[in-house]
């Protein structure tokens, strides 16, 4: 049934229909006409100011029946709607006032701390770039990008943004030194993340979030007892807070104390309202997995998917991913391929390796081993192939949008485009400090840039690309079971993380038909069962000698920067391999999907 314009407007902001959501464009602007309306805007601000809310809200709802884009009023609208929700209305109403205002500093600062509260990090980095073109001083602004940025795994770029904040405010105030030693932390430069945090501490506050921040840095380093004394003094300060919690129950999961784990996450359950939160939740399922309870852990997992659905509103953009797919088929033809010019090797520089490969299929395991090596240096999850995508039409002065863009190649002035995309990947390296003196190597893991294989292979032809297989039945269980986002959303799901598999590993299997490429599968069972044979081979491949060290990848201090930083931290284990044997009857539903892919991946149920 259609709703009237005039009923309340679902968002929850309180006004009609016609007056928020629903108000025609033309309404929003604002305009001389309503300036007789600004005593009441008077009125509602100093209401707000006051603490009478009731009274302000009355007034901005009175002044957006008549006016919607009334900005002021908006605002107020906001700040009242921000203490008592819901979250739907006070989402919708500062998008409305970014759009009408969208020079707004306050309201920038407002809409990019919501956006990175929700996990919409690319979004809420525009907003926040726009922050810092109107104010390039403000340290607000840049402490925002700081955060968006490390959010975002480009902790390299937020670091300058903090230490800006440092220099412009020209204080070191221990909330921001918490913020700059977690980012550091994220680029596992642990020293100098522990000084800051001790820095930070000396303030003589129990600050809470300091407490816990440091407290995950230190479990991170695999300093437990010093993880349990940090989260003591966060108890102290804040009891029965469930972000300590949290953090309790997985450093006791990672000290093998599983059932002292569930305990805490129970007493979550308790506190919250709504009872555990998707983290939560899958957290309890892996703990219940490493007790052998699989049905339960199932449960939780289930659970846990389900609430990250209804919390954040994600689901797999199965049309985007299909129509993308299609179009890099449609693209990425011999025929076609023949005529493009290639990318040529940029001497004197560190070189990529590329680790292919689904989201915990084993990438982060073969980076380990193989960053162990003198001349690799890890470079984790590298963003810059994705971005390449997105501004190929801009570098190539092109009307079209990418992979057709790579079409402006024929063109005369255009035949090194190729080496402009090299150049802008090496210069995005450097700033991201992976071009390590010492190295020959560094490696690139960002999950699923096979999906791009075929503009890496004409960028840099030369470069090995490592394709880490897995059964595809355990990868589906292990992304089920951890909160991820790559792959268009596709790991909110069971059926959607099963068919996003089988998109990307069909798009590699028609790159590889189409075009030489130096390819090399890794069976992550392989690497399990005969380690050494597996990593003389993949050093073969890339054209190094075997270093012994390489096999010793758990004693690597390097800090993984990934949902698997806890497990490369331990001696190789069987146990992951084929678990799900222990679920097959919860996957079973899947074989219909997966089935010709296991069967043509060489593996069976």
């Amino acid at each position: 049934m259609t709703q009237s314009p005039t009923q309340p407007c679902p968002c929850g902001s309180g006004l009609r229909r016609l007056s928020c959501c629903d108000a025609p464009p033309g309404t929003l602007r604002p305009t001389e006409a309503i300036r007789h309306l600004t005593p009441l805007i008077e009125r509602a601000t100093q209401a707000l100011r006051t603490g009478a809310r009731a009274v302000a809200e009355q007034l901005a709802i009175d002044v957006l029946e008549l006016a919607p884009g009334q900005t002021g009023a908006l605002a107020v609208l906001y700040e009242v709607r921000k203490s008592t929700g819901p979250a739907s209305a006070v989402e919708a109403l500062i998008r409305r006032l970014v759009a009408l205002d969208p020079n707004n500093f306050w309201a920038l600062n407002e809409i990019t701390l919501l956006l990175l509260g929700k996990g919409s990090l690319a979004e809420a980095e525009l907003h926040a770039r726009n922050a810092i073109r109107i104010a390039p001083e403000a340290p607000q602004a840049h402490n925002l990008m700081g955060m968006v940025l490390t959010e975002a795994r480009r902790p390299q770029v937020g670091e300058y943004h903090y230490r800006r904040v440092i220099t412009l405010s020209g204080a070191r105030d221990p909330i921001l030194l918490a913020n700059l030693a977690w980012n550091l932390k994220t680029q596992g430069r642990m020293e100098e993340s522990r000084a800051l945090y001790q820095e930070a501490g000396r303030s003589g506050l129990p600050v809470m979030q300091t407490l816990l921040g440091w407290a995950r840095m230190e479990e991170a380093d695999r300093n437990f007892p010093q993880a349990a004394d940090l989260l003591d003094q966060a108890e102290r300060a804040v009891p029965d807070n469930p972000s300590i919690l949290l953090a309790r129950a997985i450093l006791l999961g990672r000290m093998r104390r599983q059932e002292e784990a569930l305990a805490v996450l129970d007493r979550i359950a308790v506190l919250t309202p709504d009872g555990l939160g998707p983290n939560e939740l899958l957290e309890k399922g892996r703990l219940l997995d490493q007790l052998g309870r699989y049905d339960d852990a199932w449960v939780a997992f289930e659970h846990g998917k389900r609430r990250a659905r209804e919390l954040t509103g994600y689901g797999y953009m199965a049309g985007h991913a299909n129509e993308m797919a299609r179009r890099l088929k449609g693209f990425f033809v011999a025929g076609r391929l023949r005529t493009l010019p290639r990318g040529t090797l940029r001497e004197g520089i560190a070189q990529p390796l590329f680790i292919l490969g689904f989201p915990r299929s084993g990438t982060t395991l073969v980076e380990q081993t193989l960053s162990a090596h003198p001349r690799i240096a890890a470079g984790d999850e590298l963003p810059m192939i994705g971005e390449l995508t997105d501004l190929m039409p801009r570098l190539f002065e092109s009307p079209l949008s990418y992979p057709e863009a790579l079409a402006e190649l024929w063109m005369g002035d255009r035949r090194e485009g190729l080496d402009t995309l090299r150049d802008h990947y090496f210069d995005k390296a450097r700033q991201l400090r992976v071009l390590r003196g010492d190295a020959a190597w560094f490696t690139d893991k960002m999950p699923l840039n096979e999906t791009h294989l075929g503009l890496i292979g004409l960028i840099f032809p030369q470069a090995p690309l490592l394709h880490v297989l897995r059964h595809p039945l355990d990868v589906v269980l292990s992304v089920f079971s951890n909160h991820l986002t790559h792959g268009f959303f596709c790991a909110y799901a069971l059926d959607s993380i099963a068919q996003h598999m089988v998109l990307v590993h069909d798009l590699v299997a028609h790159y590889r038909a189409e075009m030489p490429l130096r390819y090399m599968p890794v069976r992550y069972e392989d690497i399990v069962e005969r380690q050494e044979a597996s990593v003389r081979s993949m050093l073969g491949f890339v054209g190094e000698d075997f270093d012994p060290g390489c096999l010793q990848f758990h004693e690597n201090r390097r800090y993984a920067r990934t949902a698997s930083y806890a497990q490369v931290t331990e001696k190789l284990y069987a146990s992951s391999r084929f678990r799900y044997r222990d679920y097959l009857r919860h996957l079973e539903p899947l074989l219909d999907v997966l089935g010709p892919l296991i069967e043509r991946l060489g593996y069976s149920v």
